[in-house]
């Protein structure tokens, strides 16, 4: 790279790293997710939850801080790291770097071992997305130019940044898969003495399978593309170097981490994968599901613009008999791995998430873009491009906004800024939401199996932004520790809907709490729980789901002689209420 090539990659790298701190001071929750992944690094269990004295005993809030972080008498023991991933679904190498970064925060929870871990990552994300962005444009006009703004933009989108914000192993396996690309990007332009190259390619394939499964469906099309390469070409001795390659990186792989097999194929997130593979009548529903998502996080809402704009200049083309697009030999190695990784995604992942696209999204949209790019290349000028570039640009940027505007309308504006605590329960903001919105609850009805009751609270609270920044848990986190952190917290707990994960920041923060397992909600056993514990200034009480939540809240009223239910907030998993 040339001086001034370096500079536009540092002066981006500057930008986007600014951005990235910004989403994680205002990042308020944790995803049950992401609970685990600090858990899995230091725990001596999976879950907390196995733990023989978790349920139906009082427990301070460092019980579950501990699981949350690193104590003193664990630094230095890596032995969980590799033991919960064997005992879990996921391979162990991220899970090694986020506890070498939790290493530096010894003793108590917090967010940004794992948020900066993804800082630096994305780095190299956005490194190599330039990388493969000069290649794609290298026959461009200004391709230094294109490359670095297209690489700027697509760390920015809401994807993006939700990828750099969650403590995951997205981001790790989305700079997995854009490093076997270049890899195989400048291994279809090389001839001859290529070991150094396939070295590198065998280390990526090792890195990329200790990180996550799905990674392998990428690979697994890349493989294939190549192999059929060196067979069309005849390069039988390249072809058979190629394969040697990546049978020693799978069985490296094997050695270092053997359960993979059993995660894959007989593990219960295996099997329920290959199920679903099997399971196609749901399929073309799971794909719009996708579609959806995509949309809204890799391209800010605005990719059924783009869509119309493309099919608009393909029409024009074809009316106008101008070729279409310059043939380009690289874009097949990024487009068909990158399809083939969508559709078995979509078909084998356990929840329809945007989490488990994040891996690709940045790469469906240079996708997108390229294609427009070069589409508009030979009917407009150069400048008239850039602009046109700019401005879609700009609109994603805003999209955010005003598709925040829109919801707020459909809403009820005045109604979707009221707060939550004004309510004595779920059932009352639910009952006013169909009272006074406009929202068409029967089309979302068609595509979730969830009540209408829950969606409509949904799109009361959803907004256009990072799904894991949880701007709408930041009051209620807030209040815990300033207001509620210090009366007797009940949380009645049914454990056929088993999150409780979801919400363990929040225990962490509470100085006393009881989860009661299963309990008969009765007087008698309320009292018992509350034995010799302060409740002249009320007390809080969790409710997970499959519950009849104003009935027992009317139980513990009436025990007490408490004549006062504030609904607090919906949380992941459950309600919370104060009740004094």
């Amino acid at each position: 790279m040339k001086i001034k090539e370096k500079t536009i990659i540092v002066i981006i790298l500057i930008i986007q790293t600014i951005i990235f701190v910004i989403a994680g001071i205002n990042k308020s929750y944790i995803h049950m997710d992401e609970a685990y992944s600090l858990g899995l690094t230091n725990y001596n269990k999976v879950e907390i939850q196995q733990n023989e004295d978790f349920y139906n005993t009082w427990h301070n809030k460092e019980y579950y801080e501990d699981y949350l972080s690193v104590n003193d008498n664990e630094k230095n023991n890596f032995l969980p790291v590799y033991e919960n991933q064997k005992n879990d679904v996921h391979p162990p190498l991220y899970y090694l770097f986020l506890r070498i970064a939790m290493q530096f925060n010894i003793g108590s929870f917090s967010k940004w071992p794992g948020i900066i871990l993804n800082i630096i990552i994305y780095l190299f994300i956005t490194i190599f997305m330039y990388l493969i962005l000069r290649k794609l444009f290298a026959k461009s006009e200004n391709s230094q130019i294109k490359s670095a703004f297209l690489a700027l933009i697509s760390s920015l989108t809401l994807a993006s940044i939700n990828n750099a914000i969650y403590i995951r192993m997205y981001a790790l396996s989305s700079l997995n898969i854009l490093i076997i690309t270049y890899l195989h990007l400048k291994l279809a332009e090389k001839k001859g003495n290529n070991y150094k190259l396939l070295v590198s390619i065998g280390i990526s394939a090792l890195v990329g399978s200790l990180t996550h499964y799905y990674y392998l469906f990428y690979l697994a099309m890349l493989f294939i593309m190549f192999v059929i390469k060196y067979l069309k070409e005849k390069e039988y001795k390249e072809l058979a170097k190629y394969i040697i390659t990546m049978i020693i990186a799978g069985i490296l792989s094997l050695v270092i981490f053997p359960y993979s097999i059993k995660h894959m194929f007989f593990g219960y997130r295996g099997q329920g994968a290959i199920n679903s593979l099997l399971n196609i009548s749901e399929f073309f529903i799971k794909i719009c599901q996708y579609i959806l998502i995509i949309n809204v996080y890799a391209f800010n809402n605005i990719l059924f613009i783009l869509v119309v704009f493309i099919l608009g200049i393909i029409i024009y083309k074809k009316i106008k008999k101008i070729k279409l697009i310059e043939k380009n030999k690289y874009i097949k190695y990024i487009l068909y791995p990158t399809i083939f990784y969508f559709l078995l995604v979509a078909m084998s992942a356990p929840w329809i998430e945007l989490r488990y696209m994040m891996p690709i999204c940045s790469i469906i949209f240079i996708l997108i873009m390229y294609l427009l790019i070069m589409l508009l290349k030979n009917i407009v000028k150069e400048k008239t491009l850039n602009i046109i570039v700019i401005l879609i640009a700009l609109l994603m940027f805003i999209m955010p906004f005003i598709s925040n505007q829109i919801i707020d309308i459909s809403v009820g504006k005045k109604f979707k800024y009221e707060q939550e605590n004004a309510y004595s329960s779920k059932q009352e903001i639910v009952e006013k939401l169909k009272s006074e919105s406009n929202i068409p609850i029967n089309i979302f009805s068609k595509f979730t199996d969830a009540s209408i009751d829950d969606t409509l609270l949904f799109i009361k609270n959803f907004r256009i932004e990072p799904e894991v920044l949880y701007s709408n848990k930041h009051k209620i986190t807030e209040m815990i520790e300033k207001e509620y952190k210090n009366l007797p917290t009940l949380y009645l707990f049914n454990s056929n809907n088993n999150r409780f994960l979801d919400d363990i920041l929040l225990f962490a923060k509470i100085n006393k709490s009881y989860i009661a397992k299963d309990i008969e909600c009765n007087s008698q056993n309320i009292k018992q729980i509350m034995k010799d514990k302060d409740t002249s200034n009320g007390i809080l009480v969790f409710i997970n789901d499959g519950q009849e939540k104003d009935e027992k809240i009317d139980i513990i009223k009436e025990t007490f002689g408490f004549e006062q239910t504030t609904y607090l907030q919906r949380l992941n998993a459950c309600d919370l209420y104060y009740i004094h």
